[in-house]
This record gives C-alpha cells, sequence and structure tokens, in this order.
C-alpha cells in the first residue's frame, strides 16, 4: 500500500515522464481515446479551447470534433446525455467546469447516472466518468471552491474519486473510464500545477521534485477501492485525501507528532482494511479534509473507526476541516483548513 506503483507489474515496467496533474490527466484520455474508440470526452469549452484548466488541450485537433467536443451551458444535458451514451455503449468522460456547477445535474446524476443498473435489472449501465475541479487555490469564492464530495459519498450507485499526485490523478482516471459503473472524479484545483507545501506564504513546490510526478507515458491503473499510505507512524493515523494530504504530512513534520497520513484516493468505495489498521496499531485519529464540517465525509470516517476500533481508541478521534461557511473570497486561507490547525489536532490526541 506504500508503493504507489502497486498496479504496475515491474516486469513490463515503462518509460516515466515527469507531469503536472493537468498535464497527467489529459495523458489518461489521451491513452483512452487512442485505446478505446467508445470513448467520448466533452463538456463546456473542452473541445477547441482544452478546458478552463487546460485538462483535454490538443485532445480535440488528435481525436477530431467526433470524440472530443464542447457542450452548450446545461449542466443537465451534459449529464443527462452522457447516461444515454453510456447505455447506448459508449464511454463518455464530462466535465463539469467546477464542482460548484454540478447542482442544476443532481437530478440527472441522482435519478439517472446512479440508478440505471438498478433500475433496469443490470441490463443497462451508464459507465461514464464525471470529472469535477474542487476546492480552494484561486480565490473563487463561494462558487467556484466547494468540496461536494459529501453529496456523492452517500449516493448509492456512484463511485467516488480524489486524487492527490500526477501519478494517482492518471491511473485513477484511466480505472474509472474502464469501470462499469458511474465515476464522480473529483481533482483538486490547488494540486493541478504542483503539490501544496502547507503555507500559503510560501513558494509550491514544483511537481517536477516531487516522486509522484514521474508518470509512465503509457496505460496503467490504479485501483479505484485502495488507500495510500503516504508517511508511515506510529503515535496517530491521519486520515485524509486531496490537498490536504500535502497538510498533513506538513503538520506531522512540523509538530514532531509520529503521525501516519492515509491518502483515501477513494472515497467510496472505502478501503476500510487500510484505515482500521492502522487505527488499531496507533489508537489514535484525525480526520482532516477541506469541505465544510457538518454532515462532511468526514463525519462518516470518524463513524466507520468509531464502529471497528472502539476499544483500540486511547483518545477522542479530531476533526479538522472546512468552517460551515461559504468559501469566502478574501480569507480563503483563514477558511483552509492548513498545518497550525492539524498541527493542534495532533498534538490535542496525543495529550490524552
Amino acid at each position: 500500500m506504500n508503493d504507489h506503483n502497486n498496479s504496475i507489474n515491474p516486469e513490463t515496467a515503462m518509460a516515466t515522464t515527469t507531469m503536472t496533474m493537468i498535464q497527467a490527466l489529459r495523458s489518461a484520455m489521451d491513452v483512452m481515446l487512442e485505446r478505446d474508440d467508445n470513448v467520448v470526452v466533452y463538456g463546456q469549452d473542452v473541445g477547441y479551447f482544452g478546458g478552463v484548466f487546460r485538462c483535454t488541450e490538443g485532445l480535440q485537433n488528435k481525436y477530431g470534433k467526433s470524440r472530443v467536443f464542447d457542450a452548450p451551458i446545461s449542466e443537465s444535458g451534459i449529464v443527462g446525455t452522457a447516461v444515454g451514451m453510456g447505455a447506448y455503449g459508449l464511454r463518455p468522460v464530462v466535465e463539469i467546469q467546477f464542482a460548484d456547477y454540478f447542482y442544476p445535474a443532481s437530478d440527472q446524476i441522482v435519478s439517472e447516472m446512479a440508478r440505471l443498473r438498478y433500475r433496469s435489472a443490470g441490463e443497462f449501465i451508464a459507465p461514464l466518468t464525471l470529472r469535477m475541479p474542487c476546492g480552494g487555490g484561486i480565490y473563487g469564492g463561494q462558487t467556484h471552491s466547494q468540496s461536494p464530495e459529501a453529496m456523492f459519498t452517500q449516493v448509492c450507485g456512484l463511485r467516488t474519486v480524489m486524487p492527490s499526485n500526477p501519478y494517482d490523478a492518471k491511473g485513477l482516471l484511466i480505472a474509472s473510464i474502464e469501470c462499469d459503473d458511474p465515476v464522480i472524479f473529483l481533482e483538486p484545483k490547488r494540486l493541478y500545477n504542483g503539490p501544496f507545501d502547507g503555507h500559503h506564504d510560501r513558494p509550491v513546490t514544483p511537481w517536477s521534485k516531487h516522486p509522484h510526478s514521474a508518470v509512465p507515458d503509457g496505460y496503467y491503473t490504479v485501483p479505484l477501492d485502495k488507500a495510500a499510505i503516504t508517511r508511515p507512524g506510529n503515535d496517530v493515523t491521519v486520515l485524509t485525501y486531496g490537498t490536504t494530504v500535502y497538510v498533513a504530512q506538513v503538520a506531522a513534520e512540523e509538530s514532531g507528532v509520529d503521525a501516519e497520513v492515509i491518502d483515501l484516493r477513494s472515497l467510496w468505495p472505502l478501503d476500510l482494511d487500510t484505515i482500521v489498521e492502522s487505527v488499531k496499531k496507533t489508537g489514535r485519529c484525525v480526520v482532516v479534509h477541506e469541505a465544510t464540517r457538518t454532515c462532511g465525509f468526514g463525519a462518516e470516517l470518524v463513524s466507520l473507526v468509531q464502529e471497528h476500533c472502539f476499544h483500540h481508541l486511547e483518545a477522542p478521534i479530531e476533526r479538522v476541516t472546512g468552517w460551515d461557511t461559504p468559501y469566502p473570497h478574501a480569507q480563503e486561507w483563514a477558511y483552509f483548513p492548513g498545518p497550525s490547525r492539524v498541527g493542534a489536532a495532533l498534538k490535542k490526541v496525543m495529550e490524552v
């Protein structure tokens, strides 16, 4: 679980290229467009423009306007069309320009996309991947910064994924495209061009200096139901995902607490075995995410740890999250759960 290359056979290891997360996502779509004629890519400004973050740049020129194309400004129409394409046998990879914009498509996501397999008794499936940039990082305020993962993890029939590095981003996206279940693929905007170093007033380390930026050039997958231990430790387990994986690592180093940091990668289905094994070893747990606290995904993690590890816990579980407010434009860094808040939680559970 510690080895991020766990999905590659060493005997068939391929050449790698240093990539940003944007480049890794583009590479995944490139690989699958070439590999499978049923794969199509579309969304607002996805074709000619290459997407608002340029994740699909160059793909329309390479594969043509029938396979990589723009969609009208209608999230409900984008998702509903993708469900129909999936039922017809295609594998659409569609982009909602910002995760904040998914709400108009809620009925299509919940009533059609998630339930098609159930409603048809397995006769029809919706093998589509719904990509959404999420979280803060661009001072986008309340309409361009949300982390709505909890909205999806409680919907039966959906898989929900959030990568934290280029290697995982490509492998998880390829696995999502090949999956016969619909996948919500959340992409932390703050990580698009480099790993977050935990401090807003320091330069962000470029991906070129991070080991997870060495991305295989061709086809590979990362399992959709496996977490990764990004920092082994013995004192406390930190459960996190996306941008806050790096916050947790910085907080552990600065606080001096021997924390084991688990990058969930797949929020649902959840790798409960890795979580339980770690918490039973450490006896303490801190949950960290960027989304709001109340009814956030962290609440489910706390509940599961209580159910499965109660007799092993040495201290109450702590949560470090965004505040229960819309994401503020001027106070983005006061809202974001940074290393100081995570470090305080680590020290608190160690004092018990």
